[in-house]
């Protein structure tokens, strides 16, 4: 049976499975053995740009067998399931890949949670109910599933005002950061708070002030949440954007959990520039400690750690520069192992210019040693677009990922992280314009 015979018998019975191979032995996707994990692929289809991502999102699950399987072919774009969003939707997993959680961004049904349960190919059941988070941090929310097996979701925002004196002269920015807090078992809202979070006076006399927060991050403990922070200066003479000002430490907002009551701002002398990220988790819990990217430091992106005290250890250097050998080293996503073992993607100085913007690279790092190398064996093409990459699945110590330029064909690679064996795996059927974000 070949190819496009088995592609037709699978949509006349309702499975639209894109998964194949030349042979009749061939594993249906939509049966996933019990020692398997669902691995779900998530693609970004193009609005008007190339990679812009702004066409919606689809997703498509295999097993984790099929995932590694290079005969497998994946044709998310044509046979997946369309989580709902305006956007790029914001997705994630539970930590056995059996559900998927996603708040749509932007539009009439921004901000409204979904889960649905995972049975393969393009097969997502939505369960229990669904509950708008709109009201507390608007239609575009900031999200992300704290790590407490599963039980609750983050979402935060950030307002900004300035503030002048009796004689019409600025005197700071006031930043107003709401957080909310939800069950994502029961769909409710467990907490929701605003604070006003300032800086130094000095700092804010200068013009800084918190401008995005995101990545909300529990501690080990589970009494602390960490809130990722990016900051940005105005000019106080004229209260007009300020482009060429000095970086300052990379900063972080500590809140008591789960009240969300008590913040404070904890500043790094080892890393410079943000710590918010952008589509991806940009901070992780291993033993006993935090570990956070920070983007936009002048000497190149950290990983920066937060000790069980709440506050940054200083001691521990970890610079991407150093140890990639690059200039201007960008962590885009990340995301270790429970061995310390990480992969990371990035981008540099010397990436070349694509299709939507800058190439970039996957890096396996090792949070103990405090080193960090390109994975060669996979490949790379100047539209390798990883700026608005999610998601990896972590399954033991082996981490999966998409690979694919911008409008072309890739695969799903799967890197051990403890012996650095990399597996080329099933492959990803891409269309015009688009690529994928990630696996869930």
């Amino acid at each position: 049976m070949n190819m496009k015979r088995l592609a037709l018998l699978a949509i006349s019975i309702g499975v639209l499975a894109s998964c194949s191979s030349d042979d009749d032995s061939s594993t249906d996707t939509a049966t996933n053995p019990n020692d398997s994990r669902w691995i779900t692929v998530a693609a970004a289809k193009m609005g008007d740009d190339p990679g812009d991502g702004n066409g919606g999102t689809l997703i498509y699950s295999v097993s984790s067998e099929d995932a590694k399987n290079p005969e497998v072919s994946i044709e998310a774009f044509d046979n997946g399931f369309i989580a709902p969003s305006n956007r790029t939707a914001r997705l994630q997993s539970s930590e056995d890949g059996n559900t998927i959680f996603n708040i749509s961004y932007a539009g009439d049904t921004g901000g409204n949670y979904t889960k649905y349960t995972v049975g393969g190919g393009q097969t997502f059941t939505q369960t229990g109910s669904e509950i708008s988070i709109a009201p507390y941090v608007g239609t575009a929310p900031r999200w992300i599933k704290l790590f407490d097996g599963d039980k609750t979701g983050s979402a935060v925002y950030v307002n900004t005002e300035n503030e002048f004196d009796e004689e019409g002269n600025y005197t700071r920015t006031e930043a107003t950061i709401g957080v909310v807090t939800l069950d994502l078992e029961n769909s409710l809202i467990n907490n929701f708070q605003e604070h006003s979070v300032p800086l130094s006076a000095e700092e804010e006399a200068a013009g800084y002030y918190i401008s995005r927060i995101d990545m909300p991050t529990l501690n080990a403990a589970g009494d602390k949440l960490y809130i990722g922070a990016r900051l940005s200066k105005l000019d106080p003479a004229t209260t007009e954007s300020d482009s060429d000002y000095e970086i300052l430490g990379s900063k972080t907002i500590v809140l008591d959990y789960p009240s969300l009551l008590n913040p404070t701002v904890i500043t790094s002398t080892v890393g410079h520039g943000n710590t918010n990220g952008y589509r991806s988790i940009n901070a992780f819990e291993y033993n006993g400690s935090v570990y956070q990217a920070n983007q936009s430091d002048p000497e190149g992106s950290h990983i920066l750690k937060i000790d069980a005290d709440n506050q940054y250890d200083d001691s521990y250097d970890f610079n991407l520069d150093d140890a990639l050998g690059v200039q201007g080293a960008y962590v885009l996503a990340w995301r270790p192992a429970a061995n310390g073992k990480a992969v990371l993607a990035y981008r540099h100085d010397g990436s070349a210019e694509g299709v939507a913007g800058a190439q970039g690279f996957f890096a396996l790092v090792d949070l103990n040693a405090k080193t960090a190398t390109k994975i060669d064996a996979i490949p790379y093409d100047p539209d390798f677009y990883l700026f608005q990459y999610q998601g990896f699945v972590v399954d033991g110590t082996e981490i999966y990922l998409t690979q694919a330029p911008v409008g072309e064909n890739g695969n799903i690679y799967v890197v051990d992280t403890e012996t650095g064996e990399v597996i080329k795996g099933a492959e990803l059927v891409n269309v015009t314009g688009s690529h994928f974000i990630g696996t869930f």
